[in-house]
């Protein structure tokens, strides 16, 4: 074990500040050293990482990650803040007595690891694999829903044209109403028990929320949940699930005129159906990607999975041993 150095004393609070008090920050960090599964998402990250005598080995860089994820910072953004905060550095084990923070290149070199490798599905799925373990177990309710995820489409630059990855890899836009929108679109599909992500998928923006349902199904379900968009798909959904029974909101509207009776079957179906809601809140809103941050889609799908990881570790939080 290394010798602590009076910086790191420092940054532990051994006696020296007296009168601080824990902030919001210290809390969630507290909260995710004891809930993440550090040992297992290392596993699945080591056999691609560099090995020693290749260069500076990194530091504390699977805690950075998943932080700079919680946070929605740029590589360099992320640099500063943790020359700034001593709760960051104190998670990510940095002492500044001893070595540097890493700098912005080296947090990029390894989230380009992770996508190249496509680890970022390996890590949602080893998440939910450790949840299971601890008693959350897939349940034969599914939750099917899907969110847009902008992306800039302004042509205010240089050369007056779009983000050439993305016009390659999300060519399409497509209408919400009254409003158009660029960028990509995460399908999930969630437990209706335990309200936890446990299947996920990526596309381009004007992909139809149906024809991912497929994807989102474990095959064990007894009920599917879905808004009006999953409509008239029973047979598809038999097709994936044999024993499951069709429990999405239908259309009420017919001929000019509303079924009362369907639109309060549909309001007793969204009670339970609501529950997705709240992965796309810690997602959007905790989480901030409300926008893509990166060129292309599987980038940005990777970033989404472990956006997913994260999201079902916080809503599961006080439920499992710490």
């Amino acid at each position: 074990m290394k010798q602590q150095t009076l910086a790191m004393a420092a940054d532990q609070g051994e006696g020296f500040e007296r009168h601080r008090r824990a902030t919001r920050r210290d809390v969630f960090l507290s909260t995710m050293e004891q809930i993440v599964p550090w040992s297992a998402l290392c596993t699945v990250i080591e056999p691609h990482d560099p090995k020693a005598g290749n260069g500076r080995p990194p530091v504390g860089l699977e805690r950075m990650y998943f932080v700079q994820r919680r946070f929605n910072l740029a590589d360099q953004a992320y640099e500063e803040a943790l020359l700034d905060s001593t709760a960051l550095r104190r998670f990510a084990g940095i002492d500044l007595g001893r070595e540097r923070v890493p700098d912005g290149t080296t947090l990029l070199k390894f989230r380009r690891l992770l996508e190249t490798r496509a680890l970022g599905a390996e890590l949602f799925a080893q998440i939910n694999q450790t949840l299971q373990a601890q008693g959350l177990k897939v349940g034969t309710g599914t939750i099917v829903d899907a969110t847009i995820i902008g992306a800039p489409s302004s042509t205010k630059n240089a050369t007056k044209t779009r983000d050439p990855d993305m016009v390659r890899t999300m060519v399409r836009t497509t209408r919400k109403g009254r409003q158009w929108y660029f960028g990509m679109k995460l399908h999930i599909g969630v437990g209706s028990r335990t309200g936890l992500v446990h299947s996920a998928a990526v596309t381009a923006v004007n992909v139809h929320d149906k024809h991912l349902l497929e994807d989102l199904l474990h095959g064990e379900e007894r009920r599917v949940y879905g808004d009006s968009a999953y409509a008239s798909q029973k047979a598809l959904i038999l097709k994936h699930a044999r024993q499951a029974k069709d429990f999405t909101n239908q259309r009420i509207r017919k001929r000019g005129d509303i079924d009362e009776a369907e639109r309060s079957r549909n309001r007793n179906k969204s009670r339970i159906r609501a529950r997705v809601e709240h992965v796309f809140a810690v997602v959007k809103r905790l989480w901030g990607f409300t926008k893509v941050r990166y060129r292309g889609l599987d980038k940005n799908a990777n970033r989404s999975f472990v956006a997913l990881g994260l999201a079902n570790l916080y809503l599961a939080r006080t439920r499992v041993p710490a």
